[in-house]
């Protein structure tokens, strides 16, 4: 849907700005409620870069943390699930290897 993180900011901005406006809340009220500046609301608002923390405290000034944390998938496997696929929890990422030609392996000399 989204190709660029530009668009995703812009769209984000555009939504919180409605959501606030809905609720009938002044860019103020909001950034004082977040404990940012109104120049930062405006930024996110508008689709313009701002800090992690500047958008999750806005975001928890409007009551929708849970929105946020809910949009992301847990990925949490029950206690069943992993004794009957014999998994243990994954820790770590590897890179996957890329083979370099489709020659077949020779012992070398």
């Amino acid at each position: 849907m989204f190709t660029t993180s530009y668009a995703l900011q812009a769209e984000l901005g555009f939504r919180l700005a409605k959501i606030r406006l809905t609720r009938n809340i002044t860019q103020t009220e909001l950034a004082k409620e977040a404990g940012v500046g109104v120049r930062t609301v405006r930024r996110l608002e508008s689709g313009e870069s701002t800090t992690l923390d500047s958008f999750l405290r806005i975001v928890i000034a409007l009551e929708l943390a849970d929105d946020v944390l809910n949009s992301i998938p847990s990925q949490n496997i029950r206690p069943i699930e992993r004794v009957d696929s014999r998994q243990s929890v994954r820790k770590r990422a590897r890179s996957r290897k890329v083979r370099d030609s489709e020659e077949p392996w020779i012992w070398g000399d």
